[in-house]
């Protein structure tokens, strides 16, 4: 009967240590998505975790990283410069679907970097990663699968070393 009912106990420096790894994974993964909107650059893990303790989050062992990362960002966003980095989309739509189509994605898209508008409508352009699954469902009802949708990067950061002037 223990061993079909019972529970396994966990010590309190391995419950310690799990949730320090959660609260690592979280950092991480905030990080990994996250920009500082001036820049345009990528927020270190050890910053991202510093802000994290400033907030005073607590993590929670029975929901996943993910979801506390995405939680994560929209607190820090009350406190610290800090947006979702934008994903790079390029879509091809029929000539006919083009023009209506685009007033309809107009408010979703952020920046559009290159139009082309020849035998078909060709848009590259900016945005935020929390639309894309709005814009692919757009896309497919609205041509019936004539348009396409291609995700060119998922997350617009500048890299490199930044010069000082």
């Amino acid at each position: 009967q223990i061993l079909s009912k019972g529970e396994l106990q966990v010590s309190d420096k391995e419950r310690h240590t799990q949730l320090e790894q959660m609260f690592r994974d979280i950092a991480t993964i905030v990080a990994d998505k996250c920009v500082n909107p001036e820049t345009k650059r990528p927020y270190t893990v050890i910053l991202i975790e510093r802000a994290m303790k400033d907030i005073h989050y607590s993590v929670k062992p029975n929901k996943s990283t993910k979801q506390q990362a995405l939680e994560v960002i929209r607190q820090l966003k009350e406190t610290m410069q800090i947006e979702r980095a934008h994903m790079r989309l390029r879509f091809i739509l029929p000539a006919k679907e083009g023009k209506k189509l685009k007033e309809k994605l107009k408010p979703l898209i952020k920046v559009i970097e290159s139009e082309d508008f020849q035998e078909q409508l060709e848009i590259v352009c900016l945005v935020d990663p929390g639309c894309f699954r709005e814009i692919d469902e757009l896309i497919r009802s609205e041509t019936k699968g004539k348009g396409t949708l291609e995700v060119l990067s998922l997350k617009d950061v500048e890299e490199g070393d930044e010069k000082l002037e």
